[in-house]
């Protein structure tokens, strides 16, 4: 992928794109996947960089969700369920199986949770990974040596899914260029062409790199912006109610010491009613999440004091190694676009179900859901889309296409199976140059090469792009990732032909940022 190609191609392409789809996230992404896929002209812009919301601050799981099945939520489970075992299929380089338990203190919690996950393991019927059972107390302290053992009775082993979440979209919009479509990262949508009928026949956008501007014309316009979702509504139509609500949950982010065995925790009800997890994920171990409703959008949203107590007490209570502040490697936040129903008030209550929704413009909206559903949903608003666009229908092909990189049977001990199969091309450049295999921090293992790769190959533009979600080193340890920007900065201006000046401006922009994944 080549973002001045693509550039290019937009300007030389003088027709109308079939599907233009705004935004870059997860679901915007499973669109432009699902519409080049079945051979529409297709174009997707994103105002940052792929995944740079809520898509890329996950708590890291594919799974049917069992606070749905709580909350009796069963179609949406199921779904979830479903599209779990899909994309395990399609992406084995990035979603592997992982387990986890479910501690028991009461004497009912044992047989409550284990009849619950057998539910579960039945709603995931041919796309099941392993069946779920209870535990002893013995048996849950040898999975789990650093849970608390004071009052524990056994606990319930179960599995679900688990993936990189940035990594994932990167590679959807790798698979979307391989399908022929077009990705393109900082382009931001500033308005809505319409006819004299007042129906959307394009957009005007806005290149965030160089500063031009263009109008881009198209069948129909999809509005997969997450927590932006309202804004292009109101674009649209100035008199809209807005209609999202998000929910902001924080993680952070510890040693592997506090979780040191290959099992999760799920604490399946915590002070607030949410579902708490402790998982291991790239050597460390990541604990959260919190719902708290959040009036504005922000593409970065700050965890709030009291999450952070919130999490660390929860942690404290079912782990024998006490966590504190100091022991955090990073803290990071994201913000759900949950669809506000009527007269809902609490953010741990609204259904993760998606909404879709056609304007008298035509402007095809899609919106809530999550990262596990994201190809059910394109699949959904693409259907649409190509009703509004009139085009010829083509039947979805992405329950079986596999996603760039696909590659099985990867080394999860080698963090660049998150490469994939393009881990051939990188090991290449890592030979032909061989001080490109130095160590960018002592304590991550990201390599030059490696920064060098995803400028040339993954679209990535700015220190951010490539410690935040290529590698992911600003989740894993703020502090390394901050020592790691100057060294990032210089290898992106040798591939861009910045001078030093856009060097030192790049690397204040990024301590700016990084500064509120730390906490002191």
């Amino acid at each position: 992928m080549n973002r001045t190609n693509f550039i290019d191609q937009i300007k030389e392409f003088n027709d109308y794109w079939d599907i233009l789809i705004i935004g870059g996230g997860a679901t915007g992404l499973g669109c432009a996947v699902d519409a080049a896929s079945r051979g529409y002209k297709t174009l997707l812009l994103d105002m940052h960089d792929f995944a740079k919301g809520t898509s890329s601050r996950s708590t890291k799981l594919v799974h049917g969700g069992v606070r749905y099945l709580q909350q009796g939520d069963v179609s949406l489970v199921i779904e979830a369920l479903r599209e779990r075992g899909l994309l395990i299929q399609n992406a084995p380089h990035l979603v592997s199986h992982q387990s986890f338990i479910v501690p028991s203190y009461e004497w009912w919690n044992g047989p409550f949770y284990g009849v619950g996950m057998k539910v579960y393991d039945a709603l995931a019927g041919k796309l099941g990974i392993k069946k779920s059972k209870i535990l002893s107390k013995e048996e849950t302290l040898e999975k789990i040596p650093t849970l608390e053992p004071e009052g524990l009775r056994g606990g319930v082993i179960y599995y679900d899914g688990q993936f990189d979440d940035s990594r994932l979209a990167i590679n959807l919009a790798q698979t979307c260029a391989d399908e022929g479509g077009i990705p393109l990262n900082y382009m931001k949508v500033t308005g809505l062409l319409k006819n004299s009928s007042g129906l959307i026949t394009g957009v005007k956008a806005l290149d965030m790199i160089n500063g031009e501007q263009v109008e881009i014309n198209a069948r129909v316009v999809v509005n997969a912006t997450g927590i932006f979702t309202d804004s292009v509504m109101q674009m649209d139509n100035p008199g809209h109610k807005e209609m999202i609500q998000c929910a902001q949950g924080i993680h952070l982010v510890l040693d592997k010491e506090f979780l040191p065995g290959d099992a999760s925790i799920m604490v399946p009800h915590t002070d607030d009613g949410r579902v708490l997890f402790a998982v291991p994920w790239h050597g460390k171990a990541i604990v959260g999440t919190t719902d708290t409703p959040i009036d504005k959008p922000s593409l970065e949203p700050i965890a709030l004091e009291e999450e952070i107590d919130f999490i660390l007490r929860h942690a404290k209570q079912y782990l024998t190694k006490d966590p504190g502040r100091k022991d955090v490697k990073s803290v990071f936040a994201g913000l759900r676009p949950l669809v506000k129903p009527q007269h809902q008030t609490n953010t741990a209550e609204i259904s993760r179900s998606h909404h879709l929704e056609v304007s008298e413009s035509g402007l095809v909206t899609i919106a809530g859901g999550k990262w596990t559903t994201y190809r059910k949903m394109a699949e959904d608003t693409i259907d649409q889309a190509v009703m509004i666009a009139g085009l010829e229908f083509v039947e979805c092909k992405t329950k079986t296409l596999r996603i760039h990189g696909w590659l099985k049977n990867v080394d999860k001990n080698d963090h660049k199976h998150v490469y994939g199969s393009d881990v051939v091309g990188l090991k290449k450049l890592l030979k032909e140059n061989p001080e490109l295999n130095e160590q960018l921090h002592p304590n991550l293992p990201y390599l030059k090469g490696e920064v060098v790769w995803v400028i040339r190959n993954e679209l990535a533009i700015t220190i951010e792009d490539i410690l935040s979600r290529r590698t992911r080193a600003l989740l894993l340890d703020a502090k390394a990732s901050l020592e790691m920007a100057p060294g990032v900065g210089k290898i992106i201006a040798s591939e861009f032909g910045h001078d030093d000046a856009w060097v030192v401006q790049e690397v204040k922009e990024y301590e700016a940022l990084a500064k509120n994944y730390i906490l002191e």
